[in-house]
């Protein structure tokens, strides 16, 4: 079954709703960065656990301001990270605190003013500028109350996330363990990188771009053997990759004689979900899953339990390597970030103006490679000369894909496009 773009991805994103990670593990705070969070985390006290200053100025009650210039007291100096005792019991009105920016507002203080509309002279400041009630204060628990819930399982533990982590005191964090993704490429003509190839054989390059993009979504590889086109061997090896939590195959989906993959599951009792997507490059993409019992684990990861009845999903990715990588991001991704614990997102584009015209054939969307150029608020976007999904070499000087709907035929310069980051 062939479907649109959005359909597709649609299923996929269904079944990823199914699929569980394969356990949990505990490990410290700077080993959970871009691990998926799998405990919640809750503040340890208030947060900012007092009234905090915003600016370096003076803390002082706004009433006092309300005719200029006023000239106050100065009645202390309290810096960040101030011993209590060093902190005025209250500010009563005529009086202002000296104060640095994060350090506690002291009782009876509303606002602080900032240092460059003040003039110091001793123990005494002049107001050349009034200020409204709560202004460069942050209040104690406006950010959070003691308790409160300030992650989720299922965050992935960006830069921000291990920040807050550590702001409440978690050294060590539980997280999901990595799904295990089998790689399969299938092909007589494949040889392995290091080999020379005859004059009608290329090099490995697919399970290379996947291993970087199953990296970068959280995923642990899992490489096999190149499948020749020999139905024997290709089940043998395809019966291997359903052990781990993901199984991709590279080539053998199209129409040709020898594209086996698709028979060769059958024979398994596959259930195929789609055999093709309306996309360009692409097209021939496969997904579906495979029924079947785990085979057991020596230890099973914390919160799955060995001899589980199991469904390996599969995706069948076409062989070009441009195809490859973009098929990867567009459909199986997600179901790679769902198997590594990470809640639902969906797709989001971006849009930029279009540099150039650009002329296609309506029916298919399109992903082609592409580059944005210049600068700030000028971003422009380009399509790059390119050869078709089997230019590597194109792609690999591009950042970005432009996304072209099947119904666009011509698109003119300065015109909005969609665009989707390599």
């Amino acid at each position: 079954m062939v479907l649109s773009f959005e359909d597709a991805r649609h299923v996929v994103e269904q079944h990823a709703t199914e699929v569980r990670p394969r356990g949990t593990e505990t490990v410290n705070l700077l080993s959970a960065a871009g691990r998926i969070l799998a405990e919640p985390i809750t503040a340890d006290r208030d947060i900012p656990p007092f009234p905090r200053a915003t600016r370096d100025g003076y803390a002082v009650r706004a009433a006092d301001l309300a005719k200029l210039p006023a000239i106050l007291d100065v009645v202390a100096e309290i810096k960040a990270g101030a011993h209590p005792s060093q902190i005025p019991s209250h500010i009563a009105s005529g009086q202002a605190a000296a104060i640095m920016t994060g350090a506690p507002v002291p009782p009876g203080a509303d606002a602080v003013v900032m240092v460059e509309f003040t003039t110091r002279q001793k123990n005494r400041v002049e107001m050349a500028r009034n200020v409204a009630l709560g202004e460069n204060i942050v209040p104690r628990a406006a950010e959070a109350k003691a308790g409160s819930q300030l992650l989720t399982p299922g965050c992935p533990m960006s830069q921000a996330a291990v920040a807050l982590a550590a702001s409440v005191g978690k050294s060590r964090l539980e997280v999901y363990c990595r799904p295990q993704v089998a790689i399969l490429s299938t092909g007589d003509e494949i040889v392995e990188v290091d080999v020379d190839p005859g004059p009608t054989q290329i090099r490995n390059s697919n399970t290379y771009s996947l291993a970087v993009q199953i990296q970068s979504a959280g995923g642990e590889l899992v490489l096999l053997p190149t499948a020749p086109d020999e139905p024997k061997r290709l089940r043998e090896l395809i019966e291997q990759g359903l052990r781990s939590d993901l199984l991709l195959l590279t080539g053998g989906v199209s129409m040709g004689q020898y594209d086996l993959v698709e028979h060769v599951l059958s024979e398994m009792k596959a259930e195929f979900f789609f055999t093709g997507a309306k996309i360009q490059p692409g097209r021939p993409v496969v997904f579906g899953r495979v029924r079947g019992s785990e085979a057991p684990r020596k230890q099973a990861p914390k919160g799955r339990k060995k001899g589980l009845l199991r469904h390996t999903y599969f995706f069948g990715l076409p062989g070009n390597p441009v195809s490859t990588m973009v098929t990867f991001e567009l459909f199986a991704r997600p179901m790679l970030e769902a198997l590594a614990g990470m809640s639902p997102r969906k797709l989001t584009f971006l849009h930029a103006r279009l540099k150039s015209e650009v002329h296609v054939k309506t029916g298919l969307k399109r992903f082609l490679p592409a580059i944005l150029s210049g600068e700030f608020e000028n971003t422009e976007v380009e399509l790059l000369r390119w050869q078709g999904s089997g230019d590597i070499a194109a792609t690999a000087r591009a950042n970005c894909y432009i996304i072209i709907s099947p119904d666009r035929e011509n698109i003119s310069p300065g015109e909005w496009v969609a665009v989707l980051p390599c």
